[in-house]
């Protein structure tokens, strides 16, 4: 939080927007959490709705909120992460980029994957469920999956308990998006099936299996990139 010096005041915006950081942590609001709307928030908080409108967007801007046209106000699955901390957009290189982020997820994620078999509850089985399924749907349908495959992973990162994990991943799930414009979304079954067997390892609270899962789910999309990927008939070949 930003620390005012000697005499500086914070604006009425700045304010309000500690307020809202404040009500979130003091209502314990999690991910994909909604706020009350603009008047009830206005009201609880005791700002003008303009001075209020400045704040939530702000929050927007930040990634600690997400506002859903319509719907409402929702605490940010981005945990208020830059959508590219890293620079990712500026290597020219994206074959590249997303081979080494795949790299990078299999040192990671399996393990995520593994702690979420081990400590994932009924509501976040049921939540990667509906995230799993929703995502089969929309591949079916041969509609954009990118963001349901994104928070997919990123729900598994959370069921973990760790709390640093969620707040890595968003940054490198840069890589999906890469990987599928790379691959022209060509993977889609392999994604249903190997999406599924994570999830079916987590039900069991088999943190072996969530382990094997998501290594090979990994290993499977790096292999794609190889010169003899594995759905070429190719064999799998040792991580680098």
């Amino acid at each position: 939080m930003y620390q005012y010096k000697g005499n500086e005041k914070p604006s009425a915006v700045d304010g309000a927007i500690e307020q809202i950081i404040d009500y979130i942590g003091n209502e314990g609001l999690s991910d994909g959490e909604r706020l009350p709307n603009e008047r009830e928030l206005a009201e609880l908080l005791h700002v003008g709705r303009s001075t209020l409108r400045e704040a939530l967007q702000r929050l927007c801007a930040r990634n600690i909120l997400e506002v859903k046209r319509g719907v409402g106000t929702f605490v940010s699955y981005k945990h208020g992460v830059a959508d590219d901390p890293l620079g990712f957009t500026l290597i020219r290189d994206k074959k590249r980029l997303a081979e080494d982020l795949l790299e990078f997820r299999i040192l990671i994620e399996p393990r995520a994957a593994s702690l979420a078999a081990q400590n994932a509850t009924e509501e976040d089985i049921s939540e990667l469920e509906y995230l799993c399924s929703s995502m089969d749907d929309l591949i079916r349908r041969d509609e954009p999956h990118l963001e349901r495959d994104q928070e997919f992973h990123t729900c598994i990162a959370r069921c973990g308990g760790n709390i640093i994990m969620p707040k890595l991943l968003p940054i490198i799930h840069g890589s999906i998006g890469v990987f599928i414009a790379e691959t022209g979304g060509q993977l889609r079954d392999e994604t249903m099936r190997t999406h599924r067997a994570i999830l079916n390892a987590i039900r069991a609270h088999d943190g072996a299996a969530a382990f094997d899962a998501m290594y090979l789910h990994l290993i499977y999309n790096r292999d794609r990139f190889r010169t003899d990927p594995i759905s070429r008939g190719g064999e799998y070949t040792s991580i680098k």
